[in-house]
């Protein structure tokens, strides 16, 4: 088999779409849009639990209250233990698609707790008593608060463990009165315990969601106060904080971070180099990105599938091309041509690392096999040019066998 032949199997392979022997049913099933749809970084949702929520937006129950409950204590009596928590997780989760239903958290989790497979769990309790902050239910959330101090006060570790829980939820779902109150308490642990680890996980825990409330500067003092009280910041409070400036494009303020990580004996790894390419991205910054990536050589840092994820997708002139999949080059060579200056340095940075390598998780005179998984609609794509481009290399060099199907 010819190469060019190869390329029009690929290219069958990448862009054809559903075949037009499927019923009209079916295909405009495929058609048809969810009526749940979770956003990035929400808890994803099980079949049932869709099915739930989308009963739970129905007209039917609209301005009905205790029509409402009887259907929620009914989903609760009926469903797995699996299904249920699945449900309240995504409610409570700050990236919810559904946040107008995330007011029945309360009344869900409140059947729950009658459930016989019920265990009383802390982290669950933070969560929601942070979504109840947000929603400025205040009465309900000091309930919550106050049977989770008298479950746990005779537990120092386990109760600083929560007051650290309730700080990250509370920093993630942007209420600053439930933050601040649970790093006053954090405080007071702080003051009176003799034990190490609870202190540095309440400076840790302080870092993080000061910086998730976009204030690194706060969290840089806080890195500072440990420094007085004798306890040596770890590398995820300078990653939180580096990141805390980079998603505020303060890019200076970053690389000082970068710079400051480093002289403690933290070396910059493929995570910390990620965050900063997300940085950039998030800013248009392509060329300072393109910098970055030269510069992990020196660091000897791998880039991951996470890098290619982050890189492409800050591309436009990139991803542009992926909206008319008829007419996507074939080759990287022939993709070099479509990109600006700074994205063809980009993308050859990449095409430079081992991803591809990790990728292909096989290959014989008689198979070859390349594995997707993780890589956005982007990644895919390059992945794909540069598998071609290597199967071209390898098919001169090597005796291939294609076996017809």
């Amino acid at each position: 088999m010819t190469i060019s032949t190869c390329s029009i199997a690929l290219q069958r392979f990448l862009f054809t779409p559903p075949p037009q022997s499927l019923s009209q049913g079916r295909r405009e099933e495929l058609r048809a849009p969810m009526e749940v749809r979770c956003k990035a970084g929400a808890v994803p949702l099980m079949k049932q639990s869709h099915k739930f929520l989308s009963s739970l937006s129905s007209p039917a129950l609209a301005g009905d209250p205790s029509a409402t409950n009887r259907h929620i204590k009914k989903f609760v009596a009926a469903s797995p233990k699996s299904v249920s928590l699945n449900v309240l997780s995504h409610l409570l989760s700050p990236h919810t698609s559904l946040p107008h239903l995330s007011f029945f958290a309360l009344s869900l989790y409140s059947e729950i707790t009658e459930a016989s497979w019920f265990d009383w769990n802390p982290k669950l309790i933070a969560d929601l008593v942070a979504l109840l902050n947000k929603q400025e239910r205040f009465n309900e959330s000091e309930t919550l608060l106050s049977t989770a101090a008298s479950n746990l006060k005779s537990n120092e570790r386990d109760f600083a463990l929560f007051l650290c829980n309730l700080a990250e939820s509370n920093s993630k779902q942007g209420s600053a009165q439930g933050f601040n109150q649970a790093c006053v308490r954090l405080r007071e642990i702080i003051q009176r315990t003799s034990s190490v680890y609870i202190k540095t996980q309440a400076y840790k825990c302080m870092v993080s969601g000061l910086c998730n409330m976009d204030q690194p500067t706060d969290a840089e003092s806080v890195i500072e106060e440990m420094r007085v009280k004798k306890l040596k910041p770890g590398v995820f409070e300078y990653k939180s904080v580096l990141y805390g400036y980079g998603r505020l494009g303060l890019f200076d303020d970053m690389n000082r971070v970068v710079n400051m990580m480093e002289a403690e004996g933290h070396r910059v790894d493929t995570v910390c180099s990620n965050m900063v390419l997300s940085s950039y991205g998030a800013h248009d910054a392509l060329s300072q990105m393109g910098s970055w990536l030269k510069k992990l050589k020196d660091f000897n840092v791998p880039l991951s599938l996470r890098t290619y994820n982050t890189v492409l997708n800050s591309c436009p002139t990139f991803t542009s091309l992926l909206k008319d999949l008829n007419s996507c080059p074939l080759s990287v060579s022939e993709l070099l041509t479509f990109l600006n200056e700074d994205e063809v340095t980009l993308v050859r940075e990449l095409t430079r690392s081992s991803v591809l390598d990790e990728a292909m998780v096989e290959w014989s005179s008689l198979e070859g096999k390349l594995d997707l998984h993780g890589m956005h609609l982007s990644s895919s794509y390059l992945i794909m040019m540069q598998w071609m481009d290597e199967i071209k290399v390898r098919f001169s060099e090597e005796e291939c066998v294609l076996r017809r199907l």
